[in-house]
């Protein structure tokens, strides 16, 4: 059994293709993760990058701590189902399975054991005796199956092993390698095209598009709260309806308007607390989504009701799709026409052709996109809340609280408009707040605080017992703005310079039978800036690993936070240009050459100058040309 860590992943192709761009994640001892997508996302590639079958450009792969990126693929302790399973023809299944054991020089006696387990499992026994072409293509799938599972795998890998089946024996398949995984008690890794693959098996899924991954939650949240109009239409038979409109807030509530359709409901401010306010003044389209099952045919089923014209009706035995339109005097045809509806209803349902029906609309389950981003404006952990503010007498006034300023702001005095990331809230401080409800987000509790008239976010450890609570904000973290341009920017936490790596060979002494010989070896330096670092061979591996042998000759950015960087006698030279003073943290605003950085010091720090100590491997490093991270 084992545990997966993928650290900023990439597979770039000579012609500078990224079939692969930063994959992240963790994957825990005995999980079922799913890799989902259209053809050509990268998840094959992901797979196989695992598996040690393609070779990763950059990144770091661990498999039980122990990184693997040079471990030859039958030294990973891995096994692989194929699409085409790759048996062996002339082979028997007992030989098929067997056959990865005698290559490791197992017994007869555990070979056989071992074998006859699996089939056991697997329900072939009887089979083992034949050959594949005298099997079905679900016994054939379990004799691949079979054949990695012999080896008692750490981990499995499956690369759309049910491709080749036909609908309901992929039905059947699909339920027994989820027994299988239970049996066992393995991390699976499955890649398929098919989100109902996806949805029934993983315990996890990432959805990705374009070598980048778009989302990782459970199959319910990516249901329930997809990041994006992509895995919003990808996850979920039929696909949900998106529809272009416009959102207009009119004090406590919001209208909806439907584009090209007479479709316009008005509904309460309360189901938008988590929607950027941005898009509520009827300037920005937008894309709202539907799914089928929360249209009711049944009027009186939720309080928002439209009118549709009905083009056909599918019966699927257990219900109804009612495909209609919205626009009812619309001549394109349904497939063609943006303002298309699918509705669920009930078995046995009929409507004619071309007959106006009335329906309802459940708006708690609507989701809300950007048109040009397609990136959802009402996120499950919001990013920010913009709330209006005033800047008067060296105070700021939002949400009924008044908060001082600190020598930072510069911000003239008149009303502004207070941008406040979930990330800068947290619990304890001075401004009042009322615990409105309490959300469990993939381990974290993310906490509705009424301020004000408001709801702001913060994001907590553990649940809080209070309904009264006070709430703080970090002032570092939010800016302020007037007429649409920022007056305030937040404190960039992200500092940047350029450097590049270099060596040398130099002589070095080693110990062997307690004589010393001398040697040569290669010494590697990070200049950073024009101020060289020590790198060790360790570091200078990963950056030569991804950026390929001319890496010396490449253009690097090191990014690190204002607390990375410290202050020291020796280091790079950096002018202050000023000192940020934020009450409870003191940054000096530096000049290094070209760049500003940010940099942490003690509060009353007044010096001109100062020298930033950096350590290597503190450091994330970019190669500037192909802008993929090295290390």
């Amino acid at each position: 059994m084992a545990s997966l860590n993928l650290s900023h992943i990439y597979k770039v192709y000579p012609n500078g293709k990224k079939a692969v761009d930063d994959f992240s994640m963790d994957i825990a001892d005995k999980e079922f993760i799913v890799f989902v997508g259209p053809s050509g996302c990268g998840k094959s590639t992901t797979l196989r990058m695992i598996a040690g079958l393609e070779e990763i450009t950059a990144g770091e792969l661990r498999i039980d701590g122990v990184v693997v990126n040079d471990v030859e693929p039958k030294d990973r302790d891995i096994a692989m189902v194929f699409q085409n399973y790759a048996l062996y023809p002339h082979m028997t299944v007992y030989q098929n399975m067997a056959f990865g054991l005698k290559l490791r020089k197992l017994g007869k006696e555990d070979i056989d054991l071992k074998v006859r387990e699996a089939a056991e499992i697997l329900g072939i026994t009887e089979y083992l005796d034949k050959k594949p072409k005298e099997m079905s293509g679900g016994q054939r799938q379990r004799v691949a199956l079979g054949r990695a599972i012999v080896r008692n795998p750490k981990v499995m890998l499956l690369d759309e092993p049910l491709s080749n089946l036909d609908a309901k024996l992929r039905t059947a398949m699909r339920s027994e390698i989820s027994k299988l995984h239970h049996k066992l008690q393995t991390t699976f890794i499955y890649v398929t095209h098919d989100q109902v693959e996806a949805m029934t098996m993983g315990t996890r899924i990432v959805v990705m598009k374009d070598g980048v991954i778009q989302q990782i939650d459970t199959p319910r949240n990516l249901y329930r709260f997809p990041c994006n109009k992509f895995v919003a239409g990808f996850i979920g038979t039929p696909q949900m309806n998106f529809f272009e409109g416009r959102l207009l807030q009119r004090g406590d509530v919001v209208n909806i308007s439907l584009d090209n359709t007479a479709v316009s409901v008005d509904a309460p401010i309360g189901l938008f607390d988590k929607t950027d306010r941005a898009y509520l003044n009827g300037d920005k389209k937008v894309f709202i989504g539907l799914r089928a099952e929360h249209i009711s045919v049944d009027p009186d089923a939720h309080p928002y009701r439209a009118k549709c014209r009905v083009s056909h009706v599918e019966e699927l035995g257990t219900d109804c799709q009612v495909y209609a339109d919205f626009d009812l005097d619309g001549s394109d045809t349904v497939a063609e026409s943006p303002t298309r509806v699918i509705v669920k209803a009930p078995a046995g349902s009929w409507y004619d052709a071309d007959s106006i029906i009335d329906v309802s609309l459940d708006l708690d389950h609507m989701h809300l996109f950007d048109t040009e981003t397609e990136n959802t404006v009402a996120p499950r952990i919001p990013e920010e809340v913009v709330v209006d503010g005033r800047i008067e007498g060296g105070k700021l006034s939002l949400l009924g609280s008044e908060i001082l300023l600190p020598s930072a702001f510069d911000a003239s005095e008149g009303d502004v408009k207070v941008h406040i990331p979930t990330n800068a809230v947290r619990l304890g401080g001075d401004i009042a707040a009322v615990v409105r409800e309490e959300e469990d987000v993939n381990g974290r509790i993310l906490v509705h605080l009424q301020v004000g008239d408001r709801v702001l976010f913060a994001l907590c450890d553990e649940h809080t017992s209070q309904e009264q609570v006070t709430a703080d904000i970090d002032l570092k973290s939010i800016a302020l703005e007037r007429n649409g341009e920022t007056v305030q920017p937040p404190l960039d936490l992200v500092n940047s310079l350029p450097a590049r790596l270099s060596r040398r060979k130099a002589t070095a002494h080693k110990q062997s039978d307690g004589k010393t010989a001398k040697g040569a070896e290669w010494e590697y330096t990070l200049t950073v800036a024009g101020y060289d670092l020590n790198c060790s061979a360790e570091l200078a591996q990963k950056l030569i690993v991804g950026g390929g042998k001319n890496i010396f000759d490449k253009d690097l950015d090191v990014q690190f936070d204002p607390y990375t960087a410290t202050v020291g006698e020796d280091g790079i030279a950096a002018s202050v240009l000023r000192i940020a003073d934020y009450g409870r943290e003191c940054f000096a605003v530096c000049a290094v050459g070209d760049n500003t950085v940010n940099v942490s010091v003690p509060k009353g720090f007044d010096g001109k100058e100062l020298r930033l100590v950096l350590r290597p491997e503190q450091l994330v490093v970019m190669e500037k040309a192909r802008g993929i991270r090295l290390a």
